[in-house]
């Protein structure tokens, strides 16, 4: 069992997190993400409409389409640089002549960038409410907490895919181009892309469905969609196998606690491998 709550494991998370705080990248962005908030309010989306959601549930929509694009390859990017960096920038050896474990090392800095990554989200889905509320708008509450909780599994399923590259890469630059390379393949397989490739060799239908929900990319624009468009008209065809295979409140379930499982098992994985490798 790991233990979250050690000395070790804190000292780690405040270092991670106060050395996050002082980079020009973390307010950079926090800042677009609370800017284009700003933005969509100015652009007037929330006077537009569209399969019956207007105001701030339309605006919600929007952010979260943008957020499924950008965010996994800025997590992935961020984070698979942060064991192999600090074992390139010689940080390992100082570690290892503490009194710290290798899974205190590992989980505080898997929180850190969880923290920072996430946060910004979710003020910025916050700040939209609140500025929402004071246009004296609607406020879609339902979509407001299951968005916050699929920002949460999106960010925690790439946090644990990086650090498990972060784990095994040699060096920041091959952890990079692979990190990048694991987030095309996702985005060619999103919307069900595979299908005319599958369809070709004449495979069935439902696997070839049941194959792209692996993608956690697509299980998170599925789940956005779901609340948004309860009959998922908008996937055509593909909607039908969905919603006759599982109900929509299980989908929603699943849409959260499947990223977070992948998540924790990379996650997991590459504690083992960090515990276990030559560090330096």
């Amino acid at each position: 069992m790991i233990k979250l709550i050690t000395k070790e494991f804190r000292s780690v998370l405040k270092l991670d997190l106060n050395q996050t705080l002082r980079t020009k990248g973390f307010w950079i962005y926090s800042i677009l993400f609370g800017g284009f908030i700003a933005f969509l309010f100015v652009s007037g989306i929330t006077e537009t409409q569209i399969i019956g959601f207007v105001g701030l549930g339309r605006l919600m929509v929007t952010f979260m389409q943008v957020c499924m694009v950008i965010i996994p390859i800025y997590v992935l990017i961020t984070v698979v640089r942060s064991i192999v960096g600090d074992k390139e920038n010689n940080v390992m050896e100082y570690m290892l002549s503490l009194p710290v474990s290798f899974s205190d090392f590992f989980w505080g800095k898997f929180v850190a960038k969880f923290i920072v990554i996430y946060i910004p989200l979710f003020v910025s889905l916050l700040l939209a409410v609140i500025w929402g509320a004071i246009s004296n708008l609607d406020i879609p509450w339902n979509m407001f907490f299951l968005y916050s909780a699929l920002l949460a599994a999106m960010v925690f399923c790439f946090l644990g895919i990086g650090m498990l590259i972060s784990v095994y890469a040699r060096s920041q630059d091959f952890a990079v181009s692979f990190a990048f390379v694991i987030w095309l393949i996702l985005v060619a397989f999103i919307d069900l892309l595979l299908m005319g490739i599958l369809l070709k060799f004449r495979v069935d239908p439902q696997w070839v469905i049941g194959i792209g929900m692996l993608n956690p990319l697509q299980v998170f624009r599925v789940g956005v969609l779901v609340l948004f468009d309860p009959k998922l008209t908008v996937m055509g065809p593909a909607a039908y196998f969905i919603l006759d295979t599982v109900s929509r409140s299980a989908f929603i379930v699943f849409s959260i606690l499947y990223p977070i499982s992948i998540g924790l098992l990379f996650a997991w994985w590459g504690n083992r491998r960090f515990n276990n490798k030559d560090v330096i």
